[in-house]
């Protein structure tokens, strides 16, 4: 299936409301947050696994969509690679529910309601007033340090630009 692409119009630039964001080479912050599924996920349960967390602003737009299903196109190719994906937003659970079944997605999408792992992550953005997640990439390798990081990522080509690092580890 091919990937899709993100039309004009989609892009906007956010302004900096959180500290700044970890860099490669220093331990990834701990986090714990409920799933689509109510089940409260941790970075260190996929210790020994790399894990691509990936920050997006909003349930079902298009720029969200497009990455996240480019994601699941990808997710047997990330899991060759002993990889899992995990999606962070500022939408409740429900919303996440809601996604994954419309566009099947299997991975994880967690729900930062409180907004204190998109905050310790330098990923909470003001977009005309509103607190919103920006579309931030951190690769963490299996002992949980940072391995690369990408800042506001355009979504039509990141999952193959995530999974050319990753095979190169």
């Amino acid at each position: 299936m091919p990937k899709l692409g993100m039309g004009a119009g989609f892009m906007f630039n956010l302004s900096s409301a959180a500290g700044e964001a970890p860099t490669a080479g220093q331990t990834a912050p701990a986090f714990a947050l409920p799933s689509q599924d109510g089940s409260m996920v941790s970075l260190e349960q996929f210790r020994g696994k790399w894990v691509l967390l990936y920050f997006y602003p909003k349930d079902n737009t298009p720029g969200c969509t497009l990455e996240a299903r480019n994601f699941q196109l990808d997710l047997p190719k990330y899991e060759s690679l002993n990889s899992v994906v995990l999606g962070v937003s500022l939408d409740s659970e429900d919303s996440h529910q809601t996604f994954s079944a419309k566009h099947g997605l299997t991975f994880k999408l967690l729900s930062d309601k409180r907004r204190e792992v998109t905050t310790k992550y330098g990923s909470l953005k003001n977009l005309f007033g509103i607190k919103m997640t920006a579309r931030n990439t951190f690769l963490i390798d299996p002992e949980g340090k940072i391995a690369k990081v990408w800042l506001g990522v355009s979504p039509a080509g990141h999952s193959a630009e995530i999974l050319k690092e990753l095979e190169g580890h």
